[in-house]
């Protein structure tokens, strides 16, 4: 009898045992796919064709906000001028607001009631005098609140070849400050277009402001877009180690202007793993953010360790 009580006994511990350890395995594993999760977060880059009619581009925006917001995207990222892109010179410095101004106000709006972070930028915000504006990257949460702004540092003085001459910084005043702020989806590092072909800004976000995602809205022209647009995009991701987001403008705009479009997200190993279908359409293609990427990726290639030259810095003697 005494051993009866004691089978019965261990047979009863073992069974409280294996169900402790059952229920601690199911605890774990539910702790370790919540971590992930955390470190996933789902993303949008939208492809456009802006015009100069405020009310017909805001109201693209808004319904590229609402179906975004519908799949679960968290961050909605649109392309330079996004809101208005004049037809005529003076044009963009005759709607310039500044950032609390009716228009701006709009977004702030769609983005509390879409309960998304959006990517704004460039936007014409009214500059320091009535014949400049800024061309402002706005970063917006999901409650409609500014979180932060940038604007553009390299300005775009070019005579595109079988194109047109650009002169950005004959009506534009240039920013002088280097961006990036928190969200749920990362640190961002806030740009603009024409930077992308300045490398050191990029540097300067991930190896000095610790960005891990960054954010290039653009409407780069056909004939750079065709040559460099890409190869540009996956060069800043590799040697940052970032993922990259990539909003672009696309199409006619007007008689005179052709944007090449191609929105694109890509991760941190420089592939390209989101793009809407067609180059020229409107819409907007999604990825997942996946912070636990960036970090293999920076392990097993461990550049920041590996740096002896900061690009950031002057040599004091050449």
């Amino acid at each position: 009898m005494a051993w009866t009580l004691a089978t019965g006994n261990a047979l009863a511990i073992a069974t409280v045992r294996a169900r402790l350890s059952f229920h601690l395995r199911r605890s774990f594993s539910s702790i370790a796919t919540s971590a992930a999760s955390s470190q996933m977060a789902k993303v949008g880059v939208v492809q456009m064709t802006s015009t100069n009619d405020l009310e017909a581009n805001f109201q693209t925006c808004s319904r590229l906000v609402k179906e975004a917001a519908a799949e679960g995207v968290k961050l909605l990222c649109f392309p330079e001028s996004f809101s208005f892109i004049g037809a005529r010179m003076g044009e963009s410095i005759e709607i310039a607001e500044p950032l609390d101004g009716p228009i701006m106000q709009r977004y702030c709006s769609l983005a509390r009631e879409a309960n998304i972070w959006l990517s704004l930028g460039g936007f014409q915000e009214k500059g320091p005098d009535d014949v400049h504006i800024c061309n402002t990257h706005v970063l917006l949460d999901n409650y409609g609140k500014i979180r932060n702004s940038y604007r553009k540092i390299h300005l775009f003085d070019v005579d595109v070849p079988g194109n047109m001459v650009y002169k950005e910084s004959s009506f534009t005043t240039p920013g002088d400050a280097v961006v990036a702020e928190d969200s749920p989806i990362g640190r961002l590092g806030l740009t603009v277009c024409y930077d992308l072909r300045f490398p050191e800004l990029y540097q300067m976000l991930r190896f000095h402001y610790q960005a891990q995602v960054l954010l290039v809205p653009s409407a780069f022209t056909k004939v750079t877009g065709e040559a460099h647009w890409e190869i540009l995009l996956r060069a800043r991701a590799i040697e940052t180690q970032c993922y990259v987001i990539a909003a672009a403008q696309a199409g006619k705009h007007n008689e005179k202007r052709e944007s090449y479009g191609d929105s694109i997200i890509i991760d941190p190993w420089g592939t390209v793993i989101a793009r809407l279908p067609d180059r020229l359409c409107t819409g907007f293609a999604v990825a997942e953010i996946d912070l636990s990427k960036i970090d293999s990726v920076r392990t097993k290639m461990p550049i920041s360790m590996h740096r002896v030259l900061d690009s950031c810095s002057k040599s004091s003697s050449l």
